[in-house]
């Protein structure tokens, strides 16, 4: 129901139990990171209703200052995350969560004002608001999936495309 081996990709249709999951691990955070934490926000595919996703809960945790977050890293290193620096994307810490056959987690922590932490909520909430897309999203992440169940890199990449589009779109009727 949850977890997914490192590196693969096999989607799960939607359940609602992820919004379960993520507030339990949500109340982790806050014991773990109380002081530090600005927001939390279950964000990613599993997020978003009717969504097919990995079943891989994403968190991201604002903070004032990620060049600052040595204590955030460790505190999240002590209680079994594991440190995964920006996880190729500059502007984050990144961790995951469970072994490497079965992660269950990925927390994201970005600057409170970040275009990084604003484009991951933008595009869970243009999605939840606008379901004949992720009917579209559905399809698009099906294909890869069959296409590179153990290619993840090459699946996030070919989906790139379709979520900086998603995003584009909610700036739009945001700034217009």
């Amino acid at each position: 129901m949850l977890g997914l081996a490192k590196g693969t990709v096999k989607l799960s249709p939607f359940n609602s139990e992820w919004k379960i999951f993520y507030q339990k691990e949500e109340k982790k955070l806050h014991k773990i990171l109380w002081n530090l934490i600005l927001d939390i926000q279950h964000v990613g595919s599993t997020s978003i209703i009717w969504c097919s996703a990995k079943a891989i809960i994403d968190i991201a945790i604002a903070v004032n200052d990620i060049s600052n977050c040595d204590q955030c890293i460790k505190l999240m290193k002590e209680n079994g995350y594991e440190y995964k620096e920006d996880g190729g994307i500059k502007g984050r810490h990144f961790f995951a969560k469970g072994k490497p056959n079965k992660r269950t987690h990925y927390i994201h922590i970005e600057n409170i004002n970040s275009e990084l932490r604003y484009n991951h909520i933008l595009f869970r909430d243009y999605l939840n608001a606008h379901p004949n897309m992720i009917s579209t999203y559905n399809q698009l992440k099906t294909g890869l999936a069959k296409q590179y169940a153990l290619d993840r890199e090459t699946y996030t990449t070919l989906k790139s495309d379709f979520i900086v589009w998603i995003i584009q779109k909610a700036k739009e009727i945001i700034f217009h």
